[in-house]
């Protein structure tokens, strides 16, 4: 197998994101998870979820955070000049107002099978996507996108924005009644990228300033009292619940490492979109990333444990595919800003990893999870969940700034 080194054009060359032959690595990457990814279109509605090969799965249940993420993912192939990526977003833009958008009560529900409302609760986390899908659907031209950026960002103010707090509530049932009283870090942190994008598409500066909000929130209150992790799970009034446990993969106990690598790289982009007013920002985010980076590496086998106790012991020891590409994507971030030699061992390292045990080099994508061996396995993933991390991880050291990524793609072919 060839090796991400290979594939430099100068192996000694003092950083890989100046090497025009690791450049051409990543923009090969990207295309093939594109190609492998086109495989998701129904010939009906909506989206098929895909194996390792690439061929359909039985399972019928289209999830909102799938079909956002595959418009999200195929608009930045389309402003990369990446065939056929049009055809993809507009299938998922005509699936969400057809299917997800529930006619009667307003608000996108989470799950469809068929025709048919599979799970009808109305979560932030699929609201933000939707955001997410129409901005970068936006700057691709789409016709729908200024319509379903209205709608989405319509029901985001009234059922889920707090003004007081600044801050997303969590989750409603179909018909608007309280779900529960949860409160949690992961919708608010794709709140930001979602707002950050929607500010990118529309220059609607009420998108930045709640993007900031709740960036002040976790990273300038929550990380500094917590050793510069972040706790997972608050009560209703949005204090830190450190006993809350449940589904052991989205809402597990404890921290989370990869996201934190999300969150410093949006604190970057922020940080560049206010026009980099805030000079504390690249510390704080620098802070952020090198705890999650040292804390829950796998010295050994080398990938990132999944979650960590609050005094950084590692609770689930599972290693992901996801967070070695979101760390991939704030440390190649930082690198744009300033050259040091640590962070490109840390980018090196990473796609090394990536290159020798994640990668799928004979049908495309990555593989998403590791066995104790390093060897690919499906515990708790069904094929390949989405191309969203892992395109965005060789696409964001392919643009040159560290904002307005959809903008600034180089073209792929």
């Amino acid at each position: 197998m060839t090796t991400t080194v290979d594939k430099a054009s100068d192996n000694s060359a003092a950083f890989w994101l100046d090497d025009s032959g690791h450049r051409k690595w990543l923009a090969a990457d990207a295309l093939r998870q594109f190609d492998f990814f086109r495989a998701s279109l129904r010939s009906g509605d909506g989206f098929y979820v895909l194996n390792y090969e690439g061929e359909p799965l039985p399972d019928t249940i289209q999830e909102l955070h799938t079909t956002t993420r595959l418009v999200h993912s195929f608009a930045l192939g389309q402003l990369a000049g990446v065939p056929g990526a049009a055809e993809l977003v507009d299938k998922g833009m005509k699936y969400l107002v057809s299917h997800h958008r529930d006619l009667k009560n307003g608000g996108y529900v989470w799950a469809m099978d068929g025709e048919n409302v599979h799970d009808g609760r109305k979560l932030a986390y699929g609201h933000v996507f939707v955001l997410l899908a129409g901005a970068t659907a936006k700057m691709a031209g789409h016709p729908d996108a200024d319509e379903l950026i209205a709608d989405v960002s319509a029901i985001l103010d009234k059922h889920y924005w707090e003004e007081d707090n600044g801050l997303f509530a969590d989750e409603w049932n179909q018909d608007w009644t309280p779900f529960s009283d949860y409160r949690g870090m992961n919708a608010n942190m794709h709140g930001v990228e979602a707002l950050l994008g929607a500010y990118e598409a529309t220059g609607d500066e009420v998108y930045l300033t709640r993007a900031g909000r709740i960036l002040d929130f976790f990273l300038g209150k929550i990380a500094p009292a917590n050793d510069w992790r972040l706790p997972e799970h608050y009560t209703k009034d949005w204090q830190v619940d450190p006993g809350y446990s449940e589904n052991p993969m989205f809402r597990p106990a404890g921290t989370t490492p990869g996201h934190s690598f999300e969150l410093a790289r949006l604190l970057l982009q922020y940080w560049d979109l206010s026009g980099r007013k805030d000079d504390t920002a690249p510390a704080t985010a620098r802070k952020l990333m090198e705890q999650a980076l040292n804390g829950a590496w796998d010295v050994e086998k080398g990938g990132f444990f999944y979650t960590l106790d609050f005094d950084g012991t590692p609770t689930i020891r599972d290693r992901y595919w996801w967070p070695v590409t979101e760390a991939i994507g704030v440390i190649a971030t930082f690198i744009k800003l300033e050259r040091k030699p640590e962070d490109e061992e840390w980018y090196r390292r990473l796609w090394n990893f990536a290159d020798k045990h994640l990668i799928d080099h004979e049908n495309g994508g990555w593989f998403p999870e590791l066995d104790e061996h390093s060897k690919p396995t499906g515990r708790q993933f069904l094929g390949k969940p989405d191309i969203y991390h892992s395109v965005q991880a060789a696409l964001f050291p392919l643009a040159p700034g560290i904002s307005r990524l959809a903008e600034n793609l180089p073209k792929l072919v």
